[in-house]
Parts: C-alpha cells; structure tokens; sequence
C-alpha cells in the first residue's frame, strides 16, 4: 500500500504544482512571450514601413536629381544662346568697325588724290605761266614757239 500512497501524493503534489505554476508563474510568462511577439511584430512592420519609406525617397531623390540635371541643361542651354549672341555681336561691331574704317580710309585716299590733284594744277599752272614767260621773252617766232610748245608737252 506504500506504493499507492506515494503515487497518490506524487499525484496530488503534481496537480498542486501545475496548479501553482498555472496560477502564478504561467500568465507573467505568457505576458512576456504575447509582449515579445506584439514588439517582434511592430518591428517587422516598422522595417517594412522603413523599407517603403527608403523606395519612396529613392524615387523622390531621382526626381529631383532628374529636375536639376533638366535645370542644368537649361541653363548650359542660356548660357550657350547668350555666347553665341554676345558672337553674333562681336561680329555686327566688327562688321561697322570694319565699315567705319573702310569709309575713314576712302576719304582719306579721296582727300590725298584732291591734294595730289591740286598740287598737280599748282605744277602744271606754274608749267604754263613760265612756259609763257619764256614765249613772250623771246621773239615771236615761229620755230621757237613751236619748240618751246614741244618742251612744253613733254613736261606735262
């Protein structure tokens, strides 16, 4: 009977500890895991949510790089319409500054060739004046003016 006695207060101390434990030591236990899965699953989701925030700001972060390199071509674009203006007006100044140029040298030349020809009629006038002179010093004779008309043509 000592066996039997033993099994039933074997059993009874088991059912007292399982009782015990079920009552006191199992729900803190429980709390913990049901905490520990609650903060497991909230950081998956704040990972997701983190991981789809990432995506988001990849493709924002692109957009704007695409904006700015549209914008940089935009104004390479200005600066290369305004260089080939500031070209283009290089070229017109020079084209008046070459005209101006051309029109100052041509009444220069204009100028030149009216002293040359006054100078000239000064010559031939002093030419004719002494050729002349020459005539009415000597006798009228016809020979002489011939001559002296001859000397004359070839100094002109």
């Amino acid at each position: 009977m000592d066996i039997n006695m033993t099994l039933i207060g074997q059993t009874i101390a088991m059912v007292v500890f399982v009782w015990f434990c079920m009552k006191f030591i199992w729900p803190p236990i429980m709390t913990a895991i049901e905490e520990r899965q609650t903060q497991i699953a909230d950081g998956l989701a704040a990972a997701e949510r983190g991981q789809q925030d990432l995506e988001k700001a990849k493709s924002e972060a692109a957009k704007i790089v695409d904006e700015a390199r549209k914008q940089a071509s935009g104004i390479l674009d200005q600066a290369h319409a305004r260089a080939n203006e500031i070209v283009s007006e290089g070229k017109a100044d020079g084209v008046k500054e070459r005209d101006r140029q051309l029109i100052a040298a041509r009444a220069e030349i204009e100028q030149e060739a009216n002293r040359a020809r006054e100078e000239l009629r000064g010559q031939v006038s002093a030419i004719a004046i002494a050729s002349a002179e020459k005539i009415l010093r000597r006798e009228i004779d016809g020979k002489s003016h011939e001559d002296i008309l001859n000397k004359l043509a070839a100094e002109l």
